[in-house]
């Protein structure tokens, strides 16, 4: 599926991140894995050489991931500023849930979501869910054990 230019949002952060890992990708990873590729090669019949295809296998995985930092890079919308009235992408949300328990998350684009962080996409139900709300306002979310209520108490 090709992704929109505006299905990318992302932090100043995190297109540090992706530039730091593209750089490492092309200037040290590539030329590790062509000289793997160079030295399995020269070891003869390609056919049964499993560490020929290993390596093959892990210079298309380094070359993809390539290809699809450049596209994040060049197409993505940095996320700089949010409102502290209105959850947006960035904001970072305080909130409790029915059974009282306090939450916080912050909102961010599929590429930089991390829950061990605290960070959940705002196309996730949740995050979409907070989206657009204020606080004090309450934001329902499906989930398998049904609707889930969240009460919005700080946006920063």
């Amino acid at each position: 599926m090709m992704r929109r230019m505006t299905d990318y949002f992302i932090t100043p952060a995190k297109i540090k991140e992706l530039k730091k890992e593209l750089l490492e990708r092309e200037n040290t990873m590539r030329p590790e894995i062509l000289g793997r590729v160079k030295v399995a090669k020269e070891r003869g019949d390609l056919s049964e050489n499993a560490e020929y295809h290993d390596a093959r296998d892990e210079q298309r995985k380094n070359e993809e991931r390539i290809k699809e930092i450049k596209t994040i890079v060049s197409e993505a919308t940095i996320v700089k500023t949010h409102s502290t009235d209105i959850v947006g992408i960035g904001s970072t949300v305080t909130f409790t849930k029915d059974d009282g328990t306090e939450k916080t998350f912050t909102l961010v684009g599929p590429e930089e979501a991390d829950m061990t962080a605290g960070k959940i996409s705002f196309k996730s139900p949740i995050g979409g869910a907070l989206m657009g709300k204020k606080v004090k306002e309450d934001a329902l979310v499906q989930t398998p054990a049904g609707e889930m209520k969240y009460t919005i108490k700080k946006i920063v």
